[in-house]
């Protein structure tokens, strides 16, 4: 057998290779044969013309890319949108219980318990008392003939607004994260347990157990231990703290001196009385009573203050009398009532509306 019939199928097949053609002609096909596209050199060596689909290939590629990435950014933002203003969703808050009678938030009585949102009213009558619980950093107790204001509900910081009655708080947060507002002062917790009362007129009363408590108003100050007492009335803010167990004569001159509008001569009584009645534990009221007097009175107080507490080296009468900051910090830390730099760390995490 020739080569040729392998090739262009002229001359007699090989019988052997007739046997494989005959067994073969079952897979015989009737398509025409493929044409393969020409090849065509080039730097990069022998390649065939693309079609014109693979051509725009890469085009498309990128169009779809850049859609893609568009869809991709568009979801973010709408999810966070979404995430961040759930729509449909309460205003935060935190569970009430009721201790005694039908308290009330809103028009709706609470039954054994109940949720506070923030903007709500919670009042309690004659004969009702709740609690609540605030968020994961204490308890709020609300008293009888209550008016009470949920303004701020997160779980690790609060703050209320007590229109009335009175609250009995245990906080046990970071200083600074759980706030009362009241008609004529800011209370500020500074890791405590302590009983605030407002009346009709708006004049509060703090009375702190434990820890202290920060009164606040238009920069007017007035810090409270445990054991001790402060006052605070409209346009006036907090009055100055005293222990609670001090002579009764010395309470009421003090509350003359805070907040009677009367001439000079009544004042300077008053300011006698109360110096005349300062025991050496009463260093606390002489001390706020250095920043709230006329120069000529405190002069005064300063010489009581110092002849129950001599000021420390450093801290002399000019500087006290001039309102030193320092100078009255550096006295204070004398006089065994705690350490002014744990109060004033404190002061610097405090709303701004509070200072």
């Amino acid at each position: 057998m020739g080569d040729n019939y392998l090739w262009d199928g002229s001359g007699e097949p090989d019988p052997e290779v007739g046997r494989l053609e005959r067994l073969l002609t079952q897979f015989r096909s009737e398509r025409p044969a493929p044409e393969f596209p020409e090849r065509k050199y080039s730097e990069k060596g022998w390649r065939r013309p693309l079609r014109w689909t693979e051509a725009l290939r890469p085009y498309w590629v990128r169009r779809l890319a850049v859609v893609v990435a568009t869809a991709v950014v568009l979801v973010g933002v709408w999810l966070a949108l979404h995430r961040a203003k759930p729509v449909g969703t309460a205003p935060p808050g935190w569970q009430v219980a009721s201790l005694a009678g039908a308290p009330r938030i809103g028009a709706s009585r609470i039954g054994n318990t109940g949720r506070f949102r923030v903007g709500q009213v919670l009042e309690t009558d004659a004969a009702s008392r709740a609690s609540i619980s605030v968020g994961e950093i204490g308890q709020v107790e609300v008293e009888v003939s209550t008016r009470l204001r949920l303004v701020e509900a997160r779980d690790s910081r609060g703050r209320l607004a007590l229109d009335r009655g009175t609250i009995r708080a245990a906080i046990w947060a970071p200083p600074g994260q759980f706030i009362v507002d009241t008609p004529s002062a800011v209370a500020v917790d500074l890791g405590c347990a302590y009983t605030l009362t407002v009346d009709d007129s708006g004049a509060g009363l703090v009375r702190t157990t434990l820890g202290w408590v920060g009164f606040r108003l238009d920069g007017r100050e007035s810090f409270i231990p445990a054991g001790a007492v402060c006052a605070t009335r409209p346009g006036i803010g907090p009055g100055t703290p005293y222990f609670d167990d001090a002579s009764e004569p010395f309470r009421l001159a003090l509350a003359k001196l805070d907040f009677d509008r009367e001439g000079p001569e009544l004042q300077e009584t008053q300011l006698r009385l109360v110096l005349s009645e300062a025991r050496p534990r009463d260093v606390l009221t002489l001390w706020h009573l250095l920043t709230r007097l006329g120069r000529r009175d405190r002069a005064r107080v300063y010489d009581r203050l110092a002849a129950l507490v001599p000021p420390p080296t450093g801290v002399t009468r000019d500087g006290v009398l001039g309102g030193d900051r320092q100078m009255l910090d550096r006295w204070w830390n004398r006089l065994g009532l705690g350490d002014t730099s744990l109060w004033r760390t404190f002061e610097r995490s405090w709303p701004q509306d509070s200072k």
